[in-house]
Order: structure tokens, then sequence, then C-alpha cells
């Protein structure tokens, strides 16, 4: 599968709702995945919404051993569009990204314990951690908030607003299936960053999108990122053969 700029273009999309701006909130922590994190940016983004951005310490370290991009507090916006340019593939300039869309980003340092959705009057719609790293979960579960990430995720939970974990481990310890369960007993959606393969992925970029797309099923934000299921069997081999597949 090639992606070209016309995938992940805005137009068409849906324009921001008028009146005051209520972004959702995307915490990367340290783990693995920062490809899971574009592609949530991306369609959140595609979708018209405004979108906070807290990129923690770990997952600097990450994203540039995984993509060879530093991300700087200084320079956050031209690493940001250089992220999200980035196919899953690690090919650059795979995806067009606007300066529409990248206007609708604020990005907060994770050190800043004063910013905005560090207090619960601050007027988010929601947060998604992805992907979210064991220290992470722990962190939240037990109401650490030792920097901002956790300090919104501690936030959103107690404002019972939506709260997506995407966590990236496995396998997965005692202790940590015990946060998981605290977290989902507190009111988060726990997702395993787990893709599946019905909807017919023939490209490391697919399996991405389909967890990113999951995280936006929870969050309830509408997306076009995966084929869904519709109770057919062989669906997703047939459309690869072609109109001339046996029925």
């Amino acid at each position: 599968m090639e992606f070209t700029p016309s995938d992940t273009s805005s137009s068409g999309a849906p324009e921001p709702a008028a009146g005051p701006r209520r972004p959702w909130v995307v915490g990367v922590s340290g783990a693995s995945g920062t490809p899971f994190a574009a592609s949530v940016l991306r369609a959140l983004l595609a979708a018209g919404e405004a979108v906070d951005l807290v990129v923690s310490r770990a997952s600097r370290l990450t994203l540039l051993d995984e993509t060879g991009i530093a991300f700087r507090d200084a320079h956050w916006r031209a690493d940001l569009r250089q992220w999200l340019a980035r196919g899953a593939d690690g090919k650059p300039e795979t995806f067009r990204v606007t300066d529409e869309e990248l206007a609708r980003v604020r990005h907060w340092p994770a050190g800043d314990l004063a910013a905005g959705p560090s207090s619960g009057s601050y007027p988010a719609k929601g947060m998604v951690i992805v992907p979210a790293s064991t220290a992470c979960v722990a962190g939240v579960a037990l109401g650490l908030s030792k920097d901002l990430l956790q300090r919104t995720a501690s936030v959103t939970l107690k404002e019972r607003r939506p709260l997506v974990v995407a966590v990236r481990e496995t396998p997965l310890s005692g202790p940590t299936l015990k946060q998981l369960v605290a977290l989902d007993e507190a009111g988060a959606v726990v997702l395993p960053a787990s893709p599946a393969f019905y909807a017919g992925a023939t490209h490391i970029q697919d399996l991405v999108d389909f967890v990113a797309g999951r995280v936006l099923d929870a969050a309830g934000v509408p997306h076009g990122l995966y084929r869904r299921w519709e109770g057919e069997l062989g669906r997703a081999s047939r459309e690869e053969e072609g109109p001339g597949a046996r029925r």
C-alpha cells in the first residue's frame, strides 16, 4: 500500500465548533509505539478537533530512537510536523500536515505543572495516553502526578471525563495488571495496543491505524482509519482480489 498526501488531507474535515476551545489532551509516554501517537494525532486533527499535546521526557528518547526525530520545546511545531508526516514504515513525508491543522495544537512541556490541563477548571473534552508505559500506568493508578501527563490524567479521572489508556507492554506483570484494574474501576478505558488482522491489513501503517482507530472509538471521535467488521467472513480477502473474486 502506498500513502499519498490525499490520505490525510484535511479537505472535507469538519470545521471546529464555534465557542470556547475544548481540546482533547494527548499524552505520549515513554513506551515504544510513537507511530500510534502520530496516527491518533493526525486523525484528531482531520476530524477538526483541537489538541493539547504533552510529550513526556522519556517519550522524547523513544521518539528519537524510533524515528530519529528530536522533540524540542523551543521547536516543537516543526518537530511535530516532521513526526506527523512520517509513515509507520519510517518513510518521511508520507502524510501531508497543514498549517491549519498545526494551528489547532497547543503544546505543554511535561514539567509545567501549572499548565492549563493541570486544573479541573480547564475546559478539556478528555484525554488519551498513547502509548502508555507501565511506569505511566503505575503513576496514574497511584495518583502520583509526578509530571503534567500524570497530573492531567488524574484531573481527567476526578472530573469524570473520558480517559483512554493505550498500554503498550508485553508480558504484563502482576502489579501492572492490578494497576490496570484500578484504572478501569476509576473510570478509564484500558486499551492494549493490540492490532487486528480482520480489516485486511497489507501494510504496517494499517496495523498502526487500527490501534489508533480503536483509541478514537473509545473516545467517541469519528474517523476512517480502518475497515469495520460487518459480520461477513472473508470480505477483506475478496476485496483485495478485486471484482473478479469468487463470491
